[in-house]
């Protein structure tokens, strides 16, 4: 077999990732050996491959879901947009450029033909490579250099199925006007319809099912119901707003909940950092962007960000920064990661991100000292903190230079790896140590100590594990809400000839009510 598919969307956030996880899952359980594919992505969410790749998050997410191993092939251009307007250019794994809309716009030709380079390498390895739309395909002022998207299906003649949300509402409007601002090239790729996030009584929904069919000539191959709780790396957007704080299950008895709170920087990256402690039983995990939402924490989070001069910059004029010094006075602790890290620190010399022109005063709250590096560090670190064994990876241009206090990460020996530790205040630049199940508890417990907490962290919580049952839960959705014969009929043949063409303003051929 070698076959493909590309899953669209009306909207972004319409579920394009998690219904490519979900398939990659379901293909991977019947003994498909599958691939992710997204050629562009826009996200600050981003991981780094065992060969120091950088891609987007969905995408190792969904080779998670595909039992495969990242690999740059399957996001071949990331972009990680700045606090300029400008964006960084990552092509297969590296950066490579800093650019604005209209710069990127006219380097698409080329970089079209390394995402159809990549695809086609990932399907003359694989037997079915299930590739995710970016947005929607129907971004009409965008079409003629599309590499993501129609672009993409129509080079490679790839079959698309296109998600609907339904839970925002317009969900059948959307989808006819998506196929009616095609053209008929495009329009004859597109196969069919997945509604995405129903709840109700899906009796209600058949006869729209139906006539929506009528009208585009296209089948719904999937209902897919609400998963409450899902929390999967879901990226494609700059929009942070669906990121909402977690409360996780009951802790121990007698224990008091641990309350975490996360500062929402405007370039947040990397937010998937906070996902181990939102599973954490009896952690309550919420966002702050004011200083009142501070005031009880037990533990504060500077997470990662694109922009760390410009972000500390909004920090301060949030007020922000004068609550979490007093915090440190008083022994409460504080966790910085990454950007989070840099801020921490007494200076910042950035000519790389902000182009500023002089050293930037940092909060203070660590000794150590920020330069920018051209080169962006990608690298798997592995150490101990602690006491027990960390592994991360490693996404940034600034390099902290340790004046005092102890690391947070040491080498089997003793010697500092990584990070520093001050008191109450910690910092690292490695992300995803929180996903280590024994530190975590460690860190979580000497936390909990420092702000006076009973809270006892529970002692069997596998966040891997916990990461497997979300995608078990997305392969069991197309697995019983799919149409998963004729899945395997697109997937195999591609789309159906003779699909019909609908011009934009068609009149219906069924009439409001009927479903015949």
């Amino acid at each position: 077999m070698n076959g493909a598919l590309l899953v669209a969307g009306t909207t972004s956030d319409a579920g394009k990732s998690v219904v490519t996880a979900g398939i990659c899952r379901w293909l991977a359980r019947q003994g498909v050996r599958v691939a992710p594919f997204k050629a562009q992505n826009m996200s600050l969410n981003s991981f780094v491959t065992a060969d120091g790749a950088e891609i987007g998050r969905a995408q190792a997410m969904q080779a998670q879901a595909a039992g495969v191993a990242p690999e740059a092939a399957m996001n071949p251009v990331l972009l990680k947009p700045g606090a300029d307007g400008r964006s960084q250019v990552v092509l297969l794994g590296r950066a490579v450029a800093e650019v604005g809309a209209l710069d990127y716009r006219d380097r698409k030709p080329v970089l079209l033909e390394r995402a159809l380079e990549c695809l086609a390498d990932l399907r003359s390895r694989f037997d079915v490579v299930v590739c995710e739309g970016a947005g929607s395909p129907a971004e009409i002022n965008l079409r003629d250099r599309d590499i993501a998207n129609m672009g993409l299906a129509s080079a490679a003649r790839l079959p698309v199925v296109v998600v609907g949300d339904i839970d925002r509402g317009g969900v059948f409007a959307s989808m006819f006007g998506t196929l009616a601002l095609l053209s008929p090239d495009d329009q004859s790729l597109v196969a069919g319809w997945f509604v995405n996030k129903f709840r109700g009584d899906a009796r209600l929904l058949a006869p729209g099912l139906e006539m929506l069919r009528g009208l585009t000539g296209r089948p719904v191959l999937g209902t897919f119901p609400m998963l409450p709780g899902l929390w999967l790396d879901a990226e494609d957007s700059l929009d942070l707003a669906s990121v909402a704080a977690r409360p996780s299950a009951g802790g121990p008895v007698g224990a008091q909940v641990l309350r975490v709170a996360v500062v929402r920087l405007p370039r947040l990256s990397n937010f998937t950092d906070v996902d181990a402690l939102a599973q954490e039983p009896g952690v309550l995990v919420r966002w702050a962007t004011r200083p009142e939402e501070l005031a009880d924490a037990d533990l504060v989070v500077l997470p990662g960000t694109r922009a760390t001069v410009a972000d500390l910059a909004w920090l301060r004029a949030r007020g922000l920064a004068e609550p979490l010094a007093a915090r440190v006075a008083a022994g409460l602790p504080v966790l910085g990661v990454c950007g989070g890290y840099q801020m921490l620190g007494r200076e910042i010399v950035d000519a790389v991100e902000s182009k500023s022109s002089g050293p930037v005063a940092g909060l203070g709250l660590l000794p150590t000292r920020v330069v920018f590096g051209a080169e962006k560090v990608l690298a798997r670190p592995a150490g101990v903190a602690l006491g027990e064994r960390v592994e991360g990876y490693e996404i940034h241009h600034g390099v902290v230079a340790v004046e005092g206090g102890e690391p947070f990460v040491t080498d089997d020996a003793g010697r500092p790896l990584d990070g520093c530790r001050l008191g109450p205040v910690w910092g690292t630049t490695w992300h995803g140590v929180l996903e280590n199940d024994a530190f975590r508890r460690a860190f979580l417990a000497e936390a909990a100590r420092a702000a006076g907490r009973a809270f006892v962290p529970a002692p069997d919580t596998s966040f891997a594990a916990a990461r497997e049952q979300q995608l078990d839960a997305l392969g069991d959705l197309v697995a019983e809400h799919a149409d998963t014969d004729a899945l395997w009929k697109l997937i195999e043949n591609g789309a159906p000839a003779g699909l019909p063409f609908v011009p934009p303003g068609a009149p219906a051929p069924l009439e409001m009510g009927s479903a015949k």
